[in-house]
This record gives structure tokens, C-alpha cells and sequence, in this order.
């Protein structure tokens, strides 16, 4: 089981006290919080990708090189790459830099982006958002996989032999989530390829996520690729905590009433109790985190959010040690009941194995026979009917 930390990378006003961090201080504090998690134990890093105020990961590749250089465990991931006006040409390219950079520990979540104004910035319509994942990502897939690509779609020009450089570290593609809250489409799309699906419950109710994560389970199964408790999910949440629950609620709730996720909406009492959203004592959130799989089952991946709506990067590192402290109890908890088949979060190392085992396990191929009857280029004649044999 994979636990960590993602930003959406929001520069939020501190509601208490009025003062906007800049983009440097934001851009500085992603890296903090990268290596913070870390150092207490945790799996994962993912950021955002924004192309649009008042967010700052307009470049994940380059935040995550950065993070790569500065780390040695941990994974590193996208809380979003943006499949639907990213080119496939450009995503395949830089990723497979930074797999090599960072020695194999990167994967991505596909997401097709919500902002409708930022499509027309690369060209794109939001009303294509479901083909162009579609199409985008099927062209990738074939980037990674095959040494020359000619290939024709709808949404870019076509490539005539194209080879990309570099190629995926050791051939083998970084593994990737597909990343949906509500769109039926893209956790298809996940099952259809065997890949991993990420629901980001953090604005849904436990009810809705079931039933999505169970449709990619489902589907999953259908596509091939093994039993539907084997298929890889990966799940969002967000928490807040303190010693004392009424403290975490007290000091959250001016920065949830105007987080720019899901602000301005219902009280934090009403958001806690419809989302999976935990404000309260360590042992509040570890009992509430542990309970996911009752609805979703065993899953491979949670992720949660820690750095928005303004809150201090004092306050960030602050929640970083509690979940630090009942890390080997979330580590427990997930681990008891959990049936043998039930696969790991995929690596680098484990998808090269996987390949390795899958070659040596394959049949060898005969041993190719001439042919009898291949013709003679001039006379049009077997070899047989020439020698009269035939």
C-alpha cells in the first residue's frame, strides 16, 4: 500500500491573517513538503498541473526533477497531467527524461482538466475533453511501446516515423492512473488498458466514489486483465489534524470556508459529514482513512491533500508529523485482511520484473523452415516444380 501526500498548488490569501505567500515562496514550500514526507516515511509525492492563476505547477517535470535530485525513496507522481491539451508527442518525451533522472521513480495520472478557458490556450475545445483523452493517450501508449510510430488521429497532425528519444527507461513505460471524479468514461478507459484508476474523493460522497471505483473494477475484469479486487485504484482524501479534535476544527475552519476547491459552499460540519473530508484527532483520521476500503475494497494508493487554502507551510510540516506519527498504523491497518493476491501499487522495479518474467515464461518460438514451395523470383516457379520434382 502506497501512502502519501499531493498539491494542487494553489496561492491562497491566509485567511487569518491576510497574507499571500508568492509564487517562489509556494514553488520553494512544494519542494519542503517533497522531502519532508520523505523523511517521515511516505511513498508518494504528486503535484497538479495548472496553467491558470491561482495555481503555480505550470511545469511538473520541472518540479519533480528538482525533487527527484533531492530524494531517494520517494515515488513521484502527477496529481494531474493533462492529457487533453498537453501533445502525447511532448508527454512522452518528458517523462521519459525524468524516468531516467529519477532512476525509474515516477508514474502519471491522466486528467482531462476542468478550467474551460485554458483549452483554447493550446488550442483545444473543453467539448472534446472526453476524445481527446481518448485519442491523446492512445497515441502516447503507442509512443512509449513502439520504435516507429506512424500514426493518424483527429485532434493533431500525423507522425511518419517517428522515434522517440529517449526511450522509456530499461523499455518499460512509466505506469499510469487515469484520474476522474465523475466521468464513467475515463475509468473505462483505465480498465480497458489494465492501467490504474484514481478517484480523487475529496468533493464526493463515499457512495458516489464506490460506484465508480466498482464500474473500473468491473470492467477491469471484463477487459482480461485478472479478478476485479485485482485492479490498481488509487484514492484522494484530505485531512486536518490536532491533539484535540475541537482545536483542528477550530483552526481549520477559516481556511476551508474559503479554499478554492470547494469554498464558499457548505459548512465545514456538512462537508465533513457528506465527503470523505477528516478534521480532528489523529485517531479520527486513522480510523476514518482505514475505513475507505469497506467501500472500495483493497486499493493500492492514498493520497492526501495538505497545502491549500492558504494554509502556512509551518502549519503543512506541522500535519505532516502527526500523519507521521500514526503512519505505522495506517501501514497496519491496511495491511490486516488484506487476501495475498491482492497485487502492490506498481513500481518500476515490479513492471520490469513483470516483463522479464513474462519473456522467460514465454514459448520459444520454432525454428523457421525454408519453405518448399517459395518461388523463383524470375520464372515464378518452386524450387519443386523446377527441379521437376512436383
Amino acid at each position: 500500500m502506497q501512502l502519501g501526500v499531493f498539491s494542487v498548488g494553489d496561492i491562497t490569501p491566509d485567511p487569518t491573517t491576510g497574507r499571500t505567500p508568492s509564487e517562489h515562496e509556494r514553488i520553494v514550500a512544494a519542494v519542503t513538503i517533497a522531502k519532508k514526507a520523505e523523511e517521515i516515511g511516505l511513498d508518494v509525492f504528486a503535484t497538479g498541473e495548472h496553467h491558470n492563476p491561482p495555481f503555480h505547477p505550470s511545469s511538473p517535470t520541472t518540479l519533480l526533477g528538482f525533487i527527484a535530485a533531492q530524494t531517494s525513496t520517494l515515488q513521484l507522481s502527477t496529481a494531474t497531467t493533462l492529457i487533453t491539451t498537453n501533445d502525447p508527442v511532448k508527454i512522452a518525451e518528458d517523462y521519459s527524461v525524468l524516468q531516467h533522472l529519477s532512476d525509474g521513480r515516477v508514474d502519471l495520472m491522466m486528467g482531462r482538466g476542468n478550467t474551460g478557458p485554458v483549452y483554447p490556450w493550446f488550442g483545444r475545445d473543453i467539448r472534446d475533453g472526453i476524445a481527446l483523452a481518448i485519442e491523446n493517450y492512445a497515441l502516447l501508449r503507442k509512443l512509449w511501446r513502439e520504435d516507429v510510430v506512424n500514426w493518424k488521429g483527429k485532434f493533431r497532425t500525423p507522425l511518419q516515423g517517428f522515434t522517440l528519444a529517449p526511450r522509456p527507461l530499461d523499455d518499460v513505460p512509466p505506469f499510469v492512473w487515469h484520474g476522474s471524479i465523475r466521468s464513467p468514461e475515463i475509468a473505462e478507459q483505465a480498465a480497458y488498458y489494465g492501467d490504474g484508476f484514481f478517484h480523487n474523493n475529496i468533493f464526493w460522497s463515499m457512495s458516489h466514489t464506490k460506484r465508480m471505483v466498482n464500474l473500473y473494477r468491473r470492467r477491469f475484469q471484463h477487459h482480461g486483465h485478472g479478478p476485479a479486487d485485482t485492479a490498481i485504484v488509487g484514492l484522494g482524501g484530505q485531512f486536518f489534524m490536532r491533539k484535540n479534535s475541537q482545536d483542528a476544527i477550530n483552526e481549520f475552519r477559516p481556511y476551508f470556508d474559503v479554499a478554492p476547491v470547494y469554498g464558499y459552499g457548505p459548512t465545514l460540519e456538512e462537508f465533513m459529514a457528506e465527503t470523505p473530508l477528516t478534521v480532528g484527532s489523529p485517531q479520527q483520521v486513522l480510523e476514518r482513512t482505514l475505513s475507505f476500503t469497506k467501500d472500495v475494497g483493497h486499493y493500492q494508493r492514498q493520497l492526501f491533500l495538505v497545502d491549500h487554502a492558504g494554509l502556512p507551510l509551518k502549519t503543512v510540516l506541522e500535519q505532516l508529523d502527526l500523519l507521521g506519527e500514526i503512519l505505522p498504523d495506517l501501514r497496519k491497518g491496511y495491511a490486516e485482511g488484506r487476501p495475498a493476491h491482492i497485487p502492490d501499487a506498481p513500481t518500476h522495479a515490479s513492471l520490469v520484473a513483470a516483463r522479464d518474467a513474462a519473456a522467460a515464461s514465454a514459448p520459444a518460438e520454432p525454428e523457421r523452415q525454408p519453405s518448399r514451395k517459395v518461388l523463383d523470383d524470375v520464372t515464378g516457379r518452386s524450387a519443386e516444380v523446377a527441379a521437376g520434382l512436383a
